[in-house]
């Protein structure tokens, strides 16, 4: 039961991934292998209410960059475009710092 219900967690946190940061390379790579990390890591885990707790936490974790991270795009005049669809809807906006934007300008 837990190993399928850990497969669908996994398989569902990666497909929202790939919608959320697609055409983002670096951001799939490094999102896909923090997921397997994860994963392996808790592969061990055998009480029923600590598997319970990281499917749990595997779900909000799905939820949370379905919902609340929108991947910008750099527009050709050299600005970020924002376009959040209508899943994001009652999300707030979290502008990057200075230091961020200045590192994706290099």
């Amino acid at each position: 039961m837990a190993s399928g219900e850990a497969m669908a967690a996994y398989r569902a946190l990666l497909r929202v991934t790939r919608r959320t940061f697609a055409g983002d390379k670096l951001m799939l790579s490094e999102s896909k292998n923090e997921i397997r990390r994860q994963f392996e890591e808790n592969r061990q885990v055998t009480a029923e209410a600590e598997v319970r707790q990281l499917l749990d936490q595997a779900k909000e974790a799905s939820h949370f960059i379905q919902h609340m991270i929108v991947q910008a795009k750099r527009s050709p005049s050299g600005s970020f475009v924002v376009k959040p669809e209508k899943e994001h809807s009652g999300a707030t906006l979290e502008l990057p710092s200075e230091e961020i934007i200045s590192k994706l300008r290099q």
